[in-house]
């Protein structure tokens, strides 16, 4: 190879099909500008010794498999899990609502604890409550989802005994039951447990009493369009408002038309549901110690503050037993909950706790804002509250009837001439808001400071 060292292989692109043809059409000095403007095939030995081994490392490198993806494990164990889970939650096709989705899949995910979490969307009609809480449900193994569009009065009680236990109801219309239902669902939310004196023949056929019990350790997602009707349900229960805002609006149109273009692989949204489901698979159960509790106050405009101090504590709970892979245990096996499983928790709950300390459920406070944006300090009627909202004539019926019950709205007029609204009451959620964050906040930063300084 060395006696070759200087070599040098060249090419010359004839302007014809062969050098005899070139010389017959063209004048002898054309060689001489062809050989002064030939091209290297390769500049010497030199290279192509590194051609050859950069083939060899390019066969060698197709040869090796290929780095496998993450694995559950790996995704749970990394320090953003809940970042990362959301956004994961994002590509199986939930859109938007970034904090809701998450909570509603916290308080799904309970259902294998002993104390199962429950949620009530709220929304108007269409609003995407359904969707939401369906495809919730779709990221859980589906042997555990039962699926209910109604319940009659005595459909619980007659379940077999553990045939509701660990697993996840969804009740895609809370409106459609009747009074007898929602008290069993109650009991069941409250107690774990449906109790009932019943009939039954013996071997003889003679009719005699007996105790029936079902057990129901399970976690459940409801719909409604009638938040404040089922108060007892809620304050049993986290209430969710569905964002019906106009950002919201184009994120979910702007997706649907990617879907429908094609430009959205739903293969990969398939795999991302698949791959939740066996995430969820992967949780083990766990009792934790939260040694932050006693530091966590909620303020004294919250309302049922009782029940709802319980209600954060036990997210917390539900991010810790998430992070059940970074977490410490004690010397028992629980797990120890971490400052950044409160500031999670009371984050992804801020909307949650503004609902329950607001007089106006989510849907009617979301209303009224768009009123006092476009309407305040002037009179309107319900045509142009009609075109601004976007509301149609029953819907909107309903929600002026209701500010103007609850005085927030002053009405004038007569049924036979129309009547026109004024806003009567502008308080400032804005403003409690604000005052929430600062409250949580300031708890934050000391916990954080009083571990910094130990």
């Amino acid at each position: 190879m060395n006696e070759f060292e200087n070599l040098k292989i060249t090419s010359v692109e004839l302007p014809n099909n062969d050098v005899n043809e070139t010389l017959q059409l063209h004048d002898e000095s054309i060689f001489k500008d062809l050989l002064e403007n030939r091209k290297d095939i390769f500049l010497s030995t030199e290279k192509i010794k590194v051609t050859v081994e950069k083939s060899a490392e390019s066969a060698q490198s197709a040869r090796e498999p290929r780095a496998e993806p993450k694995t559950i494990i790996e995704f749970l164990e990394q320090k953003s899990l809940l970042k990362s889970l959301n956004q994961l939650i994002e590509k199986a096709g939930i859109i938007g609502e970034e904090n809701s989705r998450l909570l509603l899949f916290l308080i799904t995910i309970s259902y294998f604890n002993k104390s199962p979490l429950h949620g009530i969307v709220q929304g108007s009609s269409g609003s995407g409550k359904t969707h939401i809480i369906s495809r919730i449900a779709d990221l859980m193994p589906q042997e555990d989802v039962l699926r209910f569009t109604r319940i009659t009065e005595s459909s619980l009680y007659n379940w077999g005994e553990f045939d509701l236990f660990q697993k996840i109801i969804i009740i895609e219309d809370l409106d459609g039951l009747k009074e007898d239902a929602l008290y069993a669902l109650r009991e069941f939310i409250s107690n774990q447990v449906l109790r009932s004196s019943v009939t039954i023949k013996d071997k003889k056929g003679n009719n005699k009493s007996s105790h029936k019990i079902v057990k129901g350790q399970f976690s459940s997602l409801s719909a409604t369009t009638k938040g404040e009707t089922y108060e007892d349900n809620m304050n049993r229960s986290f209430i969710i408002a569905i964002n019906e805002s106009e950002e919201q609006t184009r994120k979910i149109i702007d997706y649907q038309n990617l879907k429908n273009a094609g430009m959205i692989d739903r293969n990969n949204e398939q795999k991302a549901i698949s791959f939740i489901q066996r995430l969820v698979k992967n949780l083990k159960c766990y009792e934790v110690v939260n040694p932050y509790a006693m530091e966590l106050q909620l303020p004294d405009k919250v309302k049922n503050k009782r029940r709802l101090n319980e209600m954060v504590q036990s997210i917390i709970k539900q991010i810790t037993i998430l992070n059940q892979y970074q977490r410490k245990q004690t010397s028992d096996g629980k797990l120890i909950t971490e400052i950044e499983d409160l500031q999670q928790g009371i984050e992804i709950l801020f909307e949650s706790i503004i609902l329950k300390i607001d007089e106006l459920d989510g849907s009617l406070r979301q209303f009224l804002e768009k009123l006092k944006k476009r309407f305040d300090g002037r009179e309107f009627n319900r045509f142009e509250a009609m075109e601004y909202t976007g509301f149609k004539k029953s819907q909107l019926q309903v929600y002026l009837n209701e500010l103007v019950r609850l005085e927030y709205l002053k009405q004038k007029g007569f049924v036979n001439k129309g009547f026109t609204y004024k806003i009567g009451y502008s308080d400032d959620i804005g403003k409690v808001r604000q005052e929430l964050k600062e409250h949580f906040k300031k708890i934050i930063d000391k916990l954080k400071s009083e571990a910094s300084g130990s």
